[in-house]
C-alpha cells in the first residue's frame, strides 16, 4: 500500500485519509474543498437560485422578538473586581442576610455566584501574611535546623566508628595487622 499525505505534506494513516474523503453536504468531497478556489466558490452561488427559506425566516423573526420582547435585568459584571469592591459586595450580601434574606435571594442580588461568595469570603477571612508569625516561624525552621545538623554530626560519628570497629576486627581475623 501507496503512504498517503494529506495536504500539508505529512503522513496519515489510511483510515484517517478515507475519513478526509467523505462527501461534504455540498456533494465535494474534502479533498475537491482544498483545491477549490474561492471564485469557484462565487461561481456556484450564482449559479443556485435565490430560494426564500420562510420557515427559517419565521422561526428568526420569532426569536428575535422573544429577544428584544424579554427584558431580563442586567447582571453587573464581577470579574476583575478589586479587592475592595469584593468586599462591598460581601458587606451587602452579609447585611441583607442579618436583614432576614436567605442567603441565596442576597447573592443573586449582589449578581455573584454562591461558590464566588464561599470563595471571597475565604479569601477575607484570611491575614494578609502576617510578618510577625513569619519571622518566628522562620526562627523556628532555623532552630530546628541546626538540631538536626548536630544529630545528623552525632549519627556519623557513631556510624564512622562503629564501621571502624569492624574493619579492624576483620583485619584481625584474616590476619592483616
Amino acid at each position: 500500500m501507496r503512504p498517503i499525505f494529506n495536504a500539508a505534506g505529512v503522513h496519515v494513516d489510511s483510515s484517517i485519509a478515507v475519513a478526509e474523503k467523505a462527501v461534504n453536504p455540498r456533494g465535494q468531497s474534502m479533498a475537491d474543498q482544498e483545491t477549490q478556489s474561492p471564485a469557484d466558490d462565487a461561481v456556484a452561488a450564482e449559479a443556485k437560485p435565490a430560494t426564500p427559506k420562510k420557515a427559517s425566516r419565521a422561526k428568526n423573526a420569532t426569536t428575535e422578538t422573544t429577544r428584544v420582547g424579554s427584558s431580563k435585568s442586567a447582571k453587573p459584571k464581577t470579574r476583575g473586581l478589586s479587592d475592595q469592591e469584593k468586599l462591598e459586595r460581601i458587606g451587602q450580601i452579609e447585611a441583607q442576610v442579618a436583614g432576614g434574606s436567605t442567603l441565596k435571594d442576597a447573592v443573586k442580588d449582589a449578581g455573584i455566584s454562591d461558590q464566588t461568595y464561599y470563595q471571597w469570603k475565604k479569601a477575607v477571612a484570611r491575614p494578609a501574611t502576617p510578618v510577625l508569625d513569619q519571622s518566628v516561624s522562620v526562627d523556628d525552621e532555623l532552630a530546628e535546623f541546626i538540631q538536626l545538623e548536630e544529630e545528623n554530626r552525632r549519627l556519623r560519628k557513631l556510624l564512622s566508628e562503629k564501621l571502624r570497629a569492624e574493619n579492624a576486627d576483620l583485619r584481625k581475623r584474616l590476619g592483616m595487622n
